[in-house]
């Protein structure tokens, strides 16, 4: 069962993505590693609750009793949006049955992947310079439809929008953040993604700086330098660079966790900080670099 409900020092709750076990995309990562395997060594690991995977029932009555039973709590799941084409009505229709499942569940965030304007086909196989930019004159009104979509989304099911800044989405680099999300209300809140921001050339520390009243979730992933300079180099795809390793669980690449340790401690951010790694796990063992991963944040948070 899960040890740790809190981090040392801090009001914050650490949970752990199903990714490191079996990929949402590259269905054929983790494809012979049941739920069970991953929820067993997520709790056995000390995580207090995990994200939602492609392999995690929909059902709360289903899903519940299957966390509880290993101790952990569903700390959100990921939401396709499409808000950069489509209205918010459209939105709220699509988001529904997601959002009552993650509302039953007592979370209290919902992350929010933009997915419309991308490279046409299958946008995270192609190279990653072929990404689509949002054109500046259209940003004003994707905030503006974002602000909307947060407020609708907390009056009806009590959860807050967490954008999740990505690679290869119209929100990737520093800029984009800065404008998309300084142009929205309060009603959108910022998923702090640390290796995103790495492999996009920024300092997430500047999210902080800038955005520290909107973080409302953390993934917290680093990046191998190495690889993400090939991938940029190769200009390969995200999906190649998933399958190089280009990311891993923190502690194991260059990614600097000190200024997101002060800001959970100083800020007293009561939220989840989740521990993602994109990896094969035929290369990376799930439970040993999850593991890791614990005693890692852990230690950081004690010091």
């Amino acid at each position: 069962m899960s040890q740790q409900s809190t981090l040392p020092s801090s009001k914050a709750r650490l949970a752990v993505s199903p990714l490191s076990w079996a990929n949402d995309v590259l269905e054929d990562l983790g494809a012979d590693i049941s739920l069970y395997t991953c929820l067993r060594d997520a709790s056995a690991n000390g995580y207090a609750g995990v994200e939602l995977g492609r392999k995690f029932p929909r059902e709360a009555s289903v899903l519940k009793p299957l966390l509880d039973s290993n101790g952990l709590a569903l700390a959100s799941g990921w939401h396709s949006g499409q808000l950069a084409e489509k209205s918010v009505d459209e939105e709220m229709a699509s988001v529904a049955t997601h959002a009552e499942l993650l509302k039953a569940m007592g979370c209290s965030v919902l992350v929010y992947g933009e997915v419309a304007m991308m490279t046409p086909g299958s946008p995270l196989n192609e190279p990653m310079s072929r990404r689509l930019l949002m054109p500046s004159t259209q940003r004003i009104g994707y905030s503006s439809r974002l602000t909307e979509f947060g407020k609708r989304l907390f009056d009806t099911y009590g959860l807050r929008l967490a954008y999740h800044h990505h690679l290869m989405m119209v929100v990737e680099t520093f800029e984009e953040i800065s404008d998309i999300i300084g142009a929205a209300g309060p009603e959108t809140g910022l998923l702090l993604d640390t290796g995103h921001a790495a492999a996009a050339g920024f300092d997430y520390a500047k999210l902080i700086e800038r955005f520290g009243d909107r973080i409302v979730h953390i993934h917290l992933k680093d990046v191998r330098k190495a690889i993400r300079a090939e991938v940029q180099s190769k200009d390969l795809s995200f999906n190649d660079g998933v399958r190089s390793g280009m990311f891993t669980v923190p502690g194991d690449g260059v990614v600097d966790f000190d200024p997101i340790v002060r800001f959970v401690k100083d800020s007293g951010y009561a939220g989840w900080l989740v521990v993602e790694a994109e990896q094969d796990p035929a290369v990376a063992a799930p439970k040993e670099y999850t593991a890791k991963a614990f005693e890692f944040i852990q230690a950081k948070f004690r010091a």
